[in-house]
């Protein structure tokens, strides 16, 4: 997949002092617990929090952050990104939705899906 520019700025989802993603701002911008986006991310609630661990939880949240920001470029605002990721089901899954296929670690799909949709094929 080429370089995409997204109309959300990474920093929309970190801290100003960080250059990392930031797991409370995330959290807050898909109205998630911490506990909820852990399981989702497929890390440890403690990990999203430890200081340690910031590459880590990056790694992990850069996926979600990728597909809320395609999604969010598509459906012209963020609100409907989210609500689509979390309640939308997604053609071809069974009836799974974003969300769903991100916590059983299918995220590389949801992207897939999403542009091919950009690209027409589902039109």
């Amino acid at each position: 997949m080429g370089a995409v520019s997204f109309d959300i700025p990474a920093a929309r989802f970190s801290d100003e002092q960080a250059p990392f993603l930031s797991a409370r701002r995330v959290s807050e911008q898909l109205g998630l617990t911490l506990s909820e986006l852990a399981r989702l991310a497929g890390i440890a609630r403690n990990t999203l929090t430890a200081k340690s661990s910031a590459r880590k939880v990056d790694s992990a949240l850069s996926s979600i952050v990728r597909i809320i920001a395609m999604a969010s470029e598509m459906a012209g605002d963020e609100k409907r990104a989210v609500i689509w990721f979390k309640h939308q089901p997604i053609p071809g899954w069974a009836g799974k939705t974003a969300y769903d296929l991100v916590g059983e670690g299918k995220s590389d799909k949801v992207l897939a899906y999403l542009e091919a949709v950009r690209s027409g094929v589902y039109a």
